[in-house]
């Protein structure tokens, strides 16, 4: 089966320091070849990466001013996608042109939108305002996946798999998931919540380290995840002293961490994984920063692993969906954007 994707959305397809003036990338997304530059003001460009002429990459091709100039026969594009020159002939060809991608440089990252660009709304854009936010300190990247994206959405949006893939990296210390603790999950319109509170118990291990905990301290403590179409994931993960009503007000003043998660497709079975960590604490101290990233950067090496084996072990024959209790907020996520693709495709 055809993997059909959400293209009336915007999607992140690049670090903001990868797109970088006189030189190209190139990028799959949705299965689409595209090449983004800088112009001579530093906006990002994105173009269609195949000449209209005979289908070379642009992307091996030069910038030049505005342009990008094809390495096969020199014809050169304009940051609309229209071929400006020819070279050899005066008169350029009717429909000589390129496709033109929107773009949005926000919160450290490219965003494109591979749908119809007269519906390229920028406030459509989903908030990850963590990442430039003053009030918080963070750290990124892009990591590549060999699997299909929504295996990486369900991974997220699943907390059951935590003890047993995060083992020391992420278990008792920062998430400490067990069976034990109740979890909320609900759709709220076009998004899904997954809620999980612990009350009076020991400050973990990483609040600890990181924001000046004691043993002695004890806390109220959430692990709550909101999913959005087409693949966003955003955790938000604190302590606050116990018995402060933590779960029922403001939370912004205590120590939290915000996971940041944008998932592109590549192609069916490969996946652009950007994601960051962003926290609200010692913000003076950003060796504090680099710690908590190699902290989570390890534990997503550990996911990688275990999906890129379940993509290998699905593409090895047929197989049968089970689903249990666990699985309910990836489920959910799943059934959100199979509902939107399909009202959008009809």
């Amino acid at each position: 089966m055809t993997e059909r994707f959400l293209r009336n959305c915007w999607y992140v397809a690049a670090l903001d320091h990868e797109v970088a003036r006189m030189r190209t990338l190139r990028r799959l997304i949705l299965n689409e070849p595209v090449v983004f530059y800088r112009t001579t003001e530093g906006t990002p460009v994105a173009l269609e990466d195949r000449c209209c002429h005979r289908q070379a990459p642009l992307s091996k091709g030069i910038v030049k001013g505005d342009d990008i100039e094809c390495p096969y026969h020199g014809m050169r594009y304009g940051p609309n996608g229209k071929c400006v020159r020819v070279p050899g002939q005066e008169a350029i060809p009717d429909g000589a042109r390129v496709r033109s991608y929107p773009v949005i440089e926000r919160y450290k990252w490219i965003w494109i939108w591979m749908g119809d660009p007269e519906r390229a709304d920028p406030g459509l854009i989903e908030d990850f305002h963590w990442r430039d936010d003053p009030g918080w300190q963070s750290k990124g990247e892009l990591l590549p996946l060999k699997a299909n994206y929504r295996l990486l959405v369900e991974n997220l949006c699943d907390l059951t798999h935590v003890p047993f893939v995060h083992p020391t990296s992420l278990n008792e210390t920062m998430i400490d998931c067990n069976d034990e603790v109740p979890v909320k999950t609900a759709r709220e319109g076009r998004a899904v919540r997954v809620d999980r509170w612990e009350f009076d118990v020991p400050a973990p291990s990483y609040f600890r380290a990181m924001a000046g905990m004691s043993r002695e301290d004890r806390v109220d403590r959430w692990l709550n995840l909101v999913y959005t179409p087409p693949s966003f994931v955003r955790l938000d993960i604190g302590a606050a002293p116990a018995g402060r009503g933590a779960a029922d007000g403001d939370r912004s003043s205590y120590p939290t961490t915000r996971n940041l998660n944008a998932i592109t497709p590549e192609t069916a079975t490969s996946t652009h994984y950007f994601w960051a960590n962003a926290i609200n604490f010692s913000l003076e101290d950003a060796s504090l920063m680099e710690i908590d990233f190699r902290l989570v950067h390890g534990a997503f090496l550990e996911d990688i692993d275990i999906i890129e084996a379940q993509q290998q072990n699905m593409e090895a024959g047929s197989w049968t969906r089970l689903n249990i209790a666990g699985d309910a907020g990836g489920v959910q996520a799943i059934r959100i954007l199979d509902e939107a693709i399909a009202a959008e495709q009809g």
